[in-house]
């Protein structure tokens, strides 16, 4: 491996007080923002800013022909009987040496049924949700958008092949059902429509600007543009992608993310007590993990990033990327213990800690690297999911030195006091105090002592 810190002797351990201290304010910080959110008194506000995955709701991803207005956009929707207040708009930004991708990001939250059945109370209908309410709302204000002398005619950017073949058919652009065509019209239109459709899905990016974009489509015939103008028309906006989930859905999806965490979090302890023969290494270790998790939630609950299934994904990956180096450097604790047995334990993790620095250094930089490179470039989409990995791997860097190093430390010498204060024989009590200043185990200390008192009678014997 490649050696950055040759002969690195540096007092990490001796600093620790300073960075608990830094762990301590970012962990009320985060706490207080908590606190500060769920006492708010307003019911649509959350310690958290939930994404749809576990809130529920409906998240369109609609593109632009033009720089979309904002404000023509919220009022469209407002008109649809939604509230300002519920209404999230959010620009998709555009890559370095990219053209305007003029889309945005448009999120509502559930929105009850109002319509009741016969028979059907009013509180039982109002208990009732439709994940798909609200994107047919927003597609009714993007169609206030078109122009009106668009009314009647099909928007060609919306809607599939069934659809376009539909409208082909009833208006009937190549005369083919007059007969004495080669193929029959279900066939042929049907053949236009999957054309039309491919260009703009594939070519495109899902909206096509002007009728007049098709006459360059090699295959279609020329009488068909006259007709085709009178019975479609390209709309001033397009979905891309559309997403609804209904709250009990999200409801079972973050119960499920909290179980999925704490299991892996329970998993890696026991594996990490039995690895280690110790359970101080293994609180150590875990108490690293969650000092990791609870500083990120903490940030996204004071920053209001979006949480959502990629940032679960983002959280379980940096409980493994900090677990795997707080076992690298007490692994190498735990070598050097068998080879320095009179050292202190807070020395020997001192030196392991300087022995993995360079390989911690080299880990960290790419990961780190890479993930700055998804923080800039990721777009809207993986923000969150990057934002997640960037907080993660700067905390989980120095919690696997600061945290569960100190730590592992207070529970081992938590664990041998009593040991001190219990032992009866002197002898005994005397190996146990060799053993808290060398780091040795009490029990190895007395038996230490036992073969070096049966060497001196040994010794004392011949001598007679």
């Amino acid at each position: 491996m490649i050696e950055i810190f040759k002969h690195a002797n540096y007092d990490f351990l001796g600093k620790k007080w300073l960075f608990i201290g830094v762990s301590w304010l970012l962990i009320l910080a985060g706490a207080a923002s908590v606190a500060w959110r769920a006492l708010d008194g307003n019911p649509d506000t959350h310690p958290f800013n939930m994404g749809i995955d576990f809130a529920g709701g409906t998240l369109l991803d609609v593109k632009f022909k033009d720089t979309p207005d904002l404000g023509r956009l919220r009022a469209a929707i407002e008109k649809q009987g939604i509230e300002a207040s519920k209404i999230t708009l959010q620009p998709v930004g555009n890559q370095i040496g990219e053209a305007p991708k003029n889309e945005v990001l448009i999120r509502l939250p559930n929105l009850l049924h109002v319509e009741r059945k016969a028979g059907e109370s009013e509180t039982s209908a109002k208990a009732e949700t439709d994940a798909d309410v609200g994107k047919k709302k927003i597609l009714t204000a993007l169609a206030t958008l078109n122009p009106a002398d668009t009314q009647g005619k099909v928007d060609i950017n919306d809607g599939g092949r069934d659809k376009l073949q539909a409208e082909l058919l009833r208006v009937d652009p190549l005369n083919l059902t007059a007969g004495g065509a080669t193929q029959t019209p279900e066939a042929r239109y049907s053949e236009i429509a999957t054309r039309i459709v491919e260009y703009r899905d594939k070519t495109r990016g899902g909206l096509i600007a002007s009728l007049d974009e098709l006459k360059s489509l090699n295959g279609l015939e020329p009488q068909l543009w006259p007709k085709l103008g009178e019975a479609f028309f390209a709309g001033a906006a397009a979905v891309k992608s559309a997403e609804a989930v209904s709250p009990q859905v999200g409801a079972d999806l973050r119960d499920r993310a909290i179980y999925v965490t704490l299991a892996a979090c329970a998993g890696m302890l026991v594996f990490v007590a039995f690895r280690f023969k110790s359970w101080g290494f293994g609180i150590g270790a875990i108490v690293a993990v969650i000092h990791d998790v609870l500083i990120t939630l903490g940030i996204f609950s004071i920053t209001q990033f979006e949480i959502d299934l990629t940032v679960v994904a983002a959280l379980l990956t940096l409980v493994g990327y900090s677990m795997n180096d707080t076992i690298v450097i007490f692994d190498r604790i735990r070598e050097t213990m068998r080879v320095k047995r009179r050292e202190k334990l807070e020395t020997l993790a001192n030196d392991a800690i300087n022995q993995t620095l360079s390989r911690t250094i080299i880990t960290s930089g790419l990961t780190f690297l890479t993930v700055v490179a998804l923080v800039i470039f990721g777009g809207a989409v993986l923000k969150s999911f990057s934002w997640a990995l960037f907080i993660g791997i700067i905390i989980g860097t120095y919690s696997s030195i600061y945290i569960a190093s100190p730590f592992m430390l207070w529970w081992e010498g938590f664990k041998k006091s009593p040991q001190l204060a219990t032992a009866g024989a002197p002898g005994a009590t005397t190996a146990s105090a060799s053993s808290a200043s060398s780091g040795m185990p009490a029990a190895s200390a007395v038996r230490s002592g036992s073969k070096k008192k049966g060497k001196k009678a040994r010794t004392a014997s011949s001598m007679r």
